[in-house]
């Protein structure tokens, strides 16, 4: 695998990681007691938000992720035929 492939698939895992990760901890007003919610904010807007700590999270997340699919790119314990639960369609040629 050439780097610029391992830097974009790191880059998509991680994207995918922070959508994932984005609303854990966070809370609205309704849930915490005394926050007064100001003109022209939203009821569900977040009033914990921390860019930082979703970052790091995300990392940590993609890190490992990108582990388990490096580690299977090198060593093939999931490969292209693993994945063909219907069988070969008709007429298939297998030209290796």
């Amino acid at each position: 695998m050439e780097v610029s492939s391992a830097i974009a698939i790191f880059a998509l895992i991680w994207v995918v990681s922070a959508f994932a990760v984005l609303p854990i901890g966070l809370r609205t007003p309704d849930e915490v007691e005394g926050h007064q919610v100001e003109k022209g904010q939203a009821d569900s807007a977040p009033v914990n938000f921390r860019p930082g700590l979703v970052v790091m999270r995300a990392t940590v997340v993609a890190v490992i992720l990108f582990a388990l699919f490096y580690a299977n790119y090198v060593f093939g314990w999931i490969e292209v035929d693993d994945l063909n639960f219907f069988g070969r369609p008709p007429g298939f040629v297998d030209r290796t």
